[in-house]
């Protein structure tokens, strides 16, 4: 048992239904997470990452909605459950921290009085047992607990993010979802938070998906990595694997667009034009008009995902061996 997947992810599309048609935002995605792993997920705004995650966490609102495939976890499948359903699930087992933890929390209740409504969610929690657990969690993220009684404006915006990651542990879930977290810190602040949740990640053992669009910063922390492209998978395989040798035009793109902090310096090329409107995606392949090593064949075939060597990429001319190494 223990060696299933803690969430799979299967065919899922999403359609934004607008009074002009319907807009494809997430393209029939797969993908799993096993127990304890690390996920990243990258690409350019507007590529369907946020989306993603929100349809795995069935947190969409109109006029976004799962139009296909399904998201298991804990046995289950999430897409069609009930509002009660699911709420048994999220904090418990499955928790998700948002880019904005001033948005997400509560401007008008203490930090400490957020916890205890999450606590007592999903069953009457003894005062003593509250207090307890939620000075335990905001210790863990390096908050002193003294701040349960602050409001999250008196917190930092570093200390805004750890309080949220602490609620998202108070249950010790299954699986940590993360939208691109650190976006609004200094590079610092980055980097010690990042740091946090490696280690908590490795103490308890959850699995987490972190979507962000920054690749220097994911390198480091995630174990396997997903690019994404117009709502689309390009590009997945071991992180480490993916660096040394991305196979995706696009995901070479974005390698040489950030710039390394070692090694010698060379100049940073950038991925010229922009990802396409989904109302109207091209024929053939979506990263074609941007691609430097576009041919015919690409606007005449939707490649697939395609195994090559421990990764999966979306090419044709990866897959018939036409686009050299």
């Amino acid at each position: 048992m223990s060696d299933l997947p803690v969430l799979e992810v299967s065919g899922l599309s999403v359609d934004y239904v607008l009074d002009r048609g319907s807009v494809r935002a997430v393209d029939d995605v797969s993908f799993t997470v096993s127990r304890g792993e690390f996920l990243g997920i990258v690409g350019e705004s507007g590529c369907g990452k946020s989306t993603l995650l929100f349809a795995v966490a069935q947190l969409l609102a109109p006029p976004a909605e799962v139009t296909a495939g399904s998201v298991t976890f804990g046995g289950n499948n999430l897409v069609g459950l009930t509002d009660g359903q699911l709420s048994a699930i999220r904090w418990r087992d499955m928790s998700v921290v948002m880019q904005s933890a001033m948005n997400a929390l509560n401007p008008v209740k203490t930090i400490g009085a957020q916890f205890r409504d999450a606590m007592r969610a999903h069953g009457k929690v003894p005062d003593r047992e509250v207090a307890d657990r939620s000075a335990e969690v905001l210790t863990m993220v390096g908050i002193d607990p003294v701040h349960l009684r602050s409001y999250p404006h008196q917190l930092s915006g570093g200390m805004r993010q750890r309080s949220m990651i602490a609620m998202a542990l108070l249950f010790t879930p299954d699986l940590v979802i993360m939208d691109e977290p650190t976006s609004a810190l200094d590079v610092v602040a980055q980097r010690s938070l990042m740091v946090q949740i490696k280690e908590l990640q490795l103490a308890f053992g959850f699995a987490v998906i972190f979507v962000t669009h920054d690749m220097s910063l994911i390198s480091h922390f995630s174990d396997r990595l997903m690019v994404m492209y117009a709502g689309q998978v390009d590009e997945i395989g071991a992180t480490r694997t993916i660096f040394d040798r991305p196979l995706h035009p696009y995901t070479q793109g974005l390698l040489e667009a950030f710039p390394s902090i070692r090694g010698p310096r060379v100049p940073l090329k950038g991925i010229p034009g922009s990802p396409p409107d989904l109302a109207r995606v091209p024929s053939g392949c979506r990263f074609r008009p941007r691609c430097p090593y576009a041919v015919d064949k690409c606007a005449e075939v939707a490649p697939d995902l395609y195994p090559l060597e421990a990764a999966l990429v979306r090419c044709v001319r990866r897959e018939d061996g036409s686009l050299a190494s």
